[in-house]
């Protein structure tokens, strides 16, 4: 935890010092955002959803990732079957060699999925000690919710484990709230996914809850829990298997709860997963497995119940990509953090101005729960750290011609324009109520 918190200190000496402060960079229409003042999407896109790109409109991982149906080595051996899932991914997290994957950089709604970056982006800046009081806003919050109710007093690292064990919106809105606000912190996960190379995602909200324009892809999911579980602290939260919720006297009871995700003591190795699901979203899934030192990372997105769970696809595609040999050909590669500049960062809302804050024991420091701001600048500070922590060194994949699992070899299309490369299609209604 030393190398974290040093990190997180360095970034945010370094906004204060004043070399990352700066007036904002001019938006760059080329890139997506969201749009809250549209109706909130109730269904999938019809079709196929925009497909993301880099900054300059390149292919984010190797331009064989540049398609919408599959792409696999031609050595590989079939895939599973069962695989139903619009959107999915196989990566060897260590070396970032991608073994497979469906439509990889498809921008699909991602539902409590989303939830992976809001811990990423906050589990460095919190201390995970300080206690926060509910607000009635966190007690009646759209969605699923873990049971807070105002006035109750709840540590931060409860609310951590809340916000994976069960997916609480109303712990998610209690953290952002700590954060500094909603707006504020989506505006730090955007910061912190751009950093680590995820373009396609576009965060509006800390819970997933369904918005136009929000995002994320079958890449982006296993390229923010590759970072995850790299972090020891936000690790130690996807593999906790209960907590306890404390009683509020007059309110509410002490109670228990339980680790959501399907595969934590059903996948020997599983090192933690994020379930999601709203109407717009569908199914969505993303988890890591050890097994003999060699860890995989598998996202899923888009998928029903039946005939396979989303977790159930992540499963066999965890079991096939640990039958390949370590070391074998990929299709691409996740890239390190940096590694492709983030020339045009997503800025899906505007966060607003606020002085800057001194730093204590290497943690940007947050004023009490009353305060209404936080600061922007912190946050960055801390979306830099991490993106600086998870800068480890990786072999890179070699990358030969994909082909369908029919076998017929598909050479990559060409390379487009930047920004979306397909019409955008949001639904409209009323929200979704289940991320």
């Amino acid at each position: 935890m030393g190398w974290w918190r040093r990190a997180t200190g360095l970034a945010a000496s370094l906004v204060l010092a004043g070399v990352l402060v700066a007036a904002p960079a001019a938006a760059d229409d080329r890139r997506p955002t969201v749009d809250p003042s549209a109706p909130t999407p109730t269904s999938p896109y019809p079709g196929r959803p925009p497909q993301g790109s880099a900054p300059d409109g390149s292919t984010v991982g190797g331009e064989d990732l540049d398609t919408r149906g599959v792409v696999v080595a031609d050595d590989a051996p079939p895939l599973p079957a069962g695989l139903t899932a619009a959107g999915w991914l196989v990566a060897d997290a260590g070396s970032g060699t991608v073994l497979a994957a469906r439509d990889p950089h498809g921008r699909y709604y991602p539902a409590s999925t989303l939830k992976t970056l809001t811990l990423l982006t906050l589990v460095p800046l919190l201390d995970p000690a300080r206690v926060v009081v509910a607000t009635p806003e966190d007690e009646n919050v759209e969605g699923s919710r873990v049971g807070l109710v105002a006035g109750g007093q709840y540590p931060v690292g409860l609310l951590f484990q809340a916000l994976v064990l069960q997916s609480g919106n109303d712990a998610a809105n209690a953290l952002a709230r700590t954060a500094g606000g909603v707006d504020v912190t989506v505006a730090a996960m955007s910061e912190t996914a751009a950093g680590l190379g995820a373009f396609d995602t576009v965060a509006g909200t800390p819970s997933g809850l369904d918005v136009a324009g929000q995002s994320s892809s079958p890449y982006d999911l296993a390229l923010i829990f590759r970072a995850l579980v790299g972090n020891p602290a936000a690790a130690a939260y996807l593999v906790t298997p209960t907590a306890q919720i404390p009683e509020v006297p007059g309110r509410s009871p002490g109670y228990q709860i339980q680790n959501q995700n399907p595969l934590l003591t059903s996948y020997p190795g599983n090192l933690g997963g994020k379930t999601g699901f709203t109407d717009a979203a569908r199914h969505t899934f993303v988890t890591a497995a050890e097994r003999d030192g060699r860890r995989l990372v598998v996202s899923v997105m888009a998928t029903e119940n039946v005939p396979l769970r989303a977790a159930d696809q992540a499963a066999l595609l965890l079991d096939w990509g640990f039958a390949l040999p370590a070391g074998s050909d990929g299709v691409g590669t996740l890239v390190e953090p940096g590694e492709v500049p983030a020339t045009a960062a997503p800025s899906p809302t505007s966060s607003p101005a606020a002085p800057r804050l001194p730093v204590a024991d290497g943690v940007a420091a947050a004023p009490a729960d009353d305060s209404p701001g936080w600061v922007p600048v912190a946050l960055a500070a801390g979306a830099v750290a991490v993106v600086a922590g998870t800068v480890i060194g990786r072999r890179r994949a070699v990358r030969p011609g994909p082909r369908d699992p029919g076998g017929s070899v598909r050479r990559p299309p060409a390379r487009r324009p930047p920004g979306d490369r397909t019409p955008p299609g949001a639904g409209g209604g009323s929200p979704s109520t289940r991320p």
